[in-house]
């Protein structure tokens, strides 16, 4: 049997020695051997430095989120190629779509996230501009720029494919290289996997590497410029963690987790109910899901203390039409652990558990398998354990990672809070009520010993992607037990990847670093309107000058009446006056805005295609009749679309009085076409 293959330095290494056998879980059969004889794992990091962070760096943002989209309808097409390697791991069809579908899924999340709330450009900028002076030549602003290094990988066994891609797709949309390092008993599919995205031909060269095996020193190569994000058990992320070289560096570490998740049942659950039905479904649902052997599985599910028997009984009834079995028979929903070795250790966590409780569904010596044989395969039935004393500290302490789940009895909202909170640090949690009062209670008292929370109802039901399911828009990650960690979190996830820096310099300093017009840099106007110049030709800092108009007492009073807005500051002079803002009727903000468009937009067909809308906008100063409005609009930040024939400008818009004062200071956004010649 072949060893699984590495890819490092732009090329494919075979071991040089035979490695340990990988079985597959459902049969025993010897599925490949691993690895990582022979790699130069610190030649192997500095070649993502060295090239791979060049050649992502000299991508924008939108250029990068473009890849990941080609990627992942690449991955796509070989769906059911992966499908068919994770049933080896144990997985039935819906755990493979779980975690290949959400891996891919993963891609498309961040491509999207990329290119509607990230620049297209090399440099995020953080916040606003902050004056650092009174007369305006001395500011700050944050900016993220890539680490010059490699985010390295260490996955567990239970999300081949997910684990990976949820990892690489913000470091890549960062512009850092990854190296990724898959758990031992699964690896294999991870490798198919990456074999995949090689073959693409998609990634820039030194983007992504693999290593199959152990990583040997590879901790004592680490720079302050590597990062490494962790999962697995908290033992060995504490002592990964406290690596000589890590601390010294202090190389960012992310931890995910060991995780005793809870369920909330709100006492408004009773049976019969749609809650008490959804809380019953979700917990047979994350107990079967991959076997259990999922981060984010209902460990600990908190019910009051009347309803124990009913939810016993009605996760038991459902727990009894579970079949478990070989992924290939039709009828089976539940596949094997993955591997015998994580059998034992659920077998073993479970004997601890039931030191304070009873086992009510299930047997770990017994369990009968359709199309398998029970003792090759890595199998176990679900098992409810039943803990009526809830202060016990095993249910809050062990955690079996598998298909297991103990039952606990909460006598108030505060009592399910506190018993939440045992847990130490939680990945997710959820509270099944329609209640609001109760799960606003429940989740402000758990929040902070939680990374996400769930709150489960019949309005939500249908659209909720449940209990256990990270999704890349959200943080994934938890404090304490859980890691302290947080991966993907949108835009969250890309900075993690990245090093904010504050800049502080002049206005024309900070304008050239970030790419964005600040106010008190230099302007540019010219004999040509801007609104004349396609997305090519126009350039930060171009700027219309327009006005004064004087607006009329009539002006005002015609504009309450043709839009119905008569509040009374602009129809009422002694009301206006008792304002403690005002010194008599004022015109309408919207009035303001709506006259500074009429300065300077350049009405004739031209670049311009739509104004997409207004933001940060604020009325500063009262206008009143009689007073002359003039505009500023100046090109703030131009953002090229990739693939499309137009791109977005935002404009500063200042609109002043007579006197020099800002009457109103907004954002114009627009959409402005390219050249006719230049799509891309």
């Amino acid at each position: 049997m072949a060893a699984l293959r590495s890819f490092v330095n732009g090329d494919w290494h075979v071991p040089s020695e035979d490695g340990a056998p990988l079985h597959d879980a459902v049969t025993g059969e010897e599925v490949a051997r691993i690895s990582s004889a022979g790699i130069d794992i610190a030649g192997a990091l500095e070649y993502g430095r060295a090239r791979g962070g060049p050649v992502l760096g000299e991508l924008t943002f939108h250029q990068r989120a473009a890849l990941l989209k080609v990627l992942a309808s690449h991955l796509l097409e070989h769906r059911e190629e992966l499908y068919a390697l994770s049933a080896r791991t144990g997985a039935t069809l819906g755990d493979s779509k779980f975690d290949i579908d959400g891996g891919i899924g993963v891609l498309f999340g961040y491509s999207g996230k990329g290119r509607r709330e990230m620049p297209n450009a090399k440099v995020y900028v953080d916040g606003a501009v902050e004056p650092l002076g009174k007369g305006g030549t001395f500011v700050g602003q944050h900016i993220c720029t890539p680490l010059r290094g490699v985010a390295v990988q260490i996955n567990a066994f239970n999300f081949p494919v997910w684990g990976p891609l949820e990892k690489f797709a913000p470091a890549f949309l960062a512009g850092v290289p990854t190296l990724v390092k898959p758990a031992s008993q699964t690896a294999y599919l991870t490798h198919r996997l990456v074999e995949l995205i090689v073959e693409s031909g998609v990634l820039p060269e030194g983007s992504l590497q693999l290593v199959c095996g152990g990583v040997g020193d590879l901790l004592d190569h680490l720079t302050d410029q590597d990062l490494v994000s962790f999962t697995g058990s908290a033992a060995t992320g504490q002592r990964l963690r406290a690596h000589p070289n890590v601390a010294a560096r202090s190389v960012r570490f992310n931890v995910e987790a060991d995780s005793l998740n809870c369920s909330v049942l709100g006492p408004d659950a009773a049976p019969g109910t749609d809650e008490f039905d959804l809380f019953v479904k979700q917990l047979v649902t994350e107990m079967t899901v991959k076997a259990g052997q999922k981060c984010t599985a209902i460990r600990r599910a908190l019910v009051p203390a009347g309803r124990v028997d009913d939810v016993v009984q009605a996760a038991s009834e459902r727990l009894s039409k579970v079949v478990v079995g070989n992924p290939a028979s039709p009828e089976v929903r539940m596949g094997a652990l993955a591997s015998l070795e994580q059998r034992e250790e659920v077998r073993r966590s479970l004997k601890a558990l039931l030191a304070a409780g009873t086992l009510v569904h299930g047997d770990p010596e017994r369990v009968e398998v359709a199309g398998a044989d029970a003792e090759r395969g890595a199998f176990l039935p679900p098992m409810l354990v039943r803990c009526d004393d809830p202060d016990r500290a095993e249910p809050h302490e062990v955690e079996a990672f598998g298909p297991v789940s103990t039952i606990m009895p909460y006598d108030s909202a505060a009592h399910a809070v506190e018993l939440a909170r045992r847990g130490l640090g939680s990945l997710a949690g959820s509270v099944v009520s329609a209640d609001a009062d109760f799960a606003r209670e429940v989740v402000l008292g758990a929040a902070s010993r939680h990374g996400r929370l769930l709150v489960l109802n019949r309005h939500n039901a249908r659209e909720s992607t449940g209990h256990g399911s990270p999704l890349p828009a959200l943080v994934h990650g938890g404090p304490g037990r859980a890691g302290g960690g947080e991966e993907m979190g949108g835009v969250r996830g890309v900075l993690h990847h990245m090093q904010r820096t504050a800049v502080q310099a002049d206005p024309d300093t900070l304008t050239a670093v970030t790419g964005q017009w600040v106010p008190g840099s230099g302007r540019s106007v010219t004999d040509v309107h801007p609104f004349r110049k396609h997305l090519e030709d126009l350039r930060v800092g171009d700027t219309v000058m327009a006005g004064p108009r004087a607006v009329t007492l009539e002006d005002v009073e015609h504009f309450a009446e043709f839009t119905g807005d008569t509040f009374y500051a602009h129809t009422d002079e002694e009301a206006a006056k008792a304002n403690p803002f005002f010194e008599g009727r004022v015109a309408h903000g919207y009035l303001v805005v709506s006259f500074a468009a009429g300065l300077f937009v350049e009405p004739s067909p031209g670049p311009v295609l739509a104004n997409y809308g207004l933001e940060n906008l604020r009325f500063l100063t009262p206008t009143y009749p009689g007073d002359e409005l003039t505009v500023t609009l100046t090109a703030k930040q131009i953002t090229p679309r990739v693939n499309a024939e137009h791109g977005e400008v935002r404009w500063d818009a200042d609109v002043t009085n007579q006197v020099g004062e800002s009457v109103a200071k907004y954002d114009v956004l627009t959409l402005v076409a390219k050249r006719p010649e230049e799509k891309a």
